[in-house]
């Protein structure tokens, strides 16, 4: 009997032996799971230092920069449109006013070899600006792309005027803005017309107009500047086909600027500051007779020279329509990326320019 009593009792102990080891065996596994899941979301598991981690937030994203000068700017500022300004580039005309605060300037051949400067406003407050002269037909290529910039100038002949009444700008020259240009008593006419500054003709007669998109490609410290490039010391153009009275001169001053000098002596402004722009781009243009006047063929595309950095790098200028920007390549084609800061665009004949140092 005592052999079959024992087996009885061993049967009888063996249901709840194995029911209580199942609930043990399945105990264990939750508390593994929650002290496996405490681990990883505290960081005091098995393995670590007991200190709770955190993810390193991404980093803020860069601030805006302005269209024209490739700058930090006040996003605030994005939104500005252009104040493109036609300035008097004769002995007479000097010095000018706001040419040193200018985004861009462009220099352009007119009557007689002599120049004349659009110059673009839109991350700064400059003024007085000045003076201010006449409008050109090669001005209508350069502002197009602009989306409908304020455009202050003195007039034209008859045909030039109708192009710029037809054109998609808000015309503020002299006649419909004429509060904000003034006099210079101390300057013979027709080099003594100025305006007052950005701020004041935007407040006046901003109206419609849009803000910019970007001109240049701009290049962080460590970006190259592109294919071919190589030191370059100085460069002289002449402008014009007449004997050229308006020879330019920018040389590197070796700490960011090209500082320009023209007709032989530093193009200095209002404030004695020599002209010292971090980037020099020669855009080589032909120029037909159109009633008299010399006109710069923008469309297409020509031989460029861009001056950054201490080099010159050899390419190509493209446009392709009026609204476009104007693209300038290296020779695999790639954009010629800016130092951010402002930009001197000369519109130069072809054969105009010679590297002199």
């Amino acid at each position: 009997m005592a052999p079959a009593t024992l087996t009885r009792a061993r049967r009888r102990w063996t249901v709840p032996s194995i029911a209580f080891a199942l609930i043990l065996s399945a105990c264990g596994t939750n508390a593994s799971a929650i002290h496996k899941t405490a681990a990883t979301d505290t960081g005091t598991g098995p393995g670590t230092s007991g200190v709770a981690t955190t993810q390193t937030p991404p980093p803020p994203p860069p601030p805006p920069t302005s269209p024209l000068s490739g700058l930090p700017v006040d996003p605030a500022m994005m939104a500005r449109p252009v104040l493109v300004v036609k300035i008097d580039n004769v002995a007479e005309a000097h010095p000018q006013y706001g040419i040193n605060q200018a985004d861009v300037v462009y220099e352009e051949l007119v009557e007689n070899s002599s120049t004349r400067l659009m110059a673009l406003f839109q991350s700064t407050d400059a003024g007085p600006i000045g003076p201010v002269r006449s409008a050109r037909p090669t001005d209508v290529l350069l502002f197009t792309p602009l989306s409908r910039p304020l455009f202050a100038w003195s007039g034209a002949n008859t045909w030039v005027r109708d192009m710029i009444g037809n054109a998609n700008i808000v015309d503020v020259g002299n006649t419909p803005a004429v509060d904000q240009y003034y006099r210079d008593g101390s300057r013979v006419a027709p080099h003594n017309l100025f305006i007052q500054g950005y701020l004041s003709m935007l407040a006046s007669h901003q109206e419609d107009a849009g803000a910019p998109p970007p001109l240049f490609a701009y290049r962080t410290a460590t970006d190259p500047l592109g294919a071919n490039a190589r030191p370059l010391g100085s460069v002289n153009i002449v402008y014009g086909s007449y004997g050229g009275n308006a020879p330019v001169d920018y040389v590197w001053d070796g700490v960011g600027g090209w500082m320009r000098s023209q007709n032989g002596v530093p193009h200095v402004d209002s404030d004695g500051v020599q002209v010292a722009p971090p980037n020099v781009i020669i855009q080589f243009v032909d120029y037909v007779p159109n009633g008299g006047i010399p006109d710069g063929q923008l469309l297409g595309q020509g031989t460029a020279w861009v001056l950054t950095a201490g080099q010159i790098v050899e390419g190509t200028w493209v446009k392709s329509a009026p609204e476009t920007p104007t693209q300038f390549l290296d020779a695999t084609g790639a954009p010629i990326r800016l130092t951010p800061g402002r930009t001197w665009v000369s519109l130069a004949p072809p054969g105009s320019a010679t590297i002199t140092g």
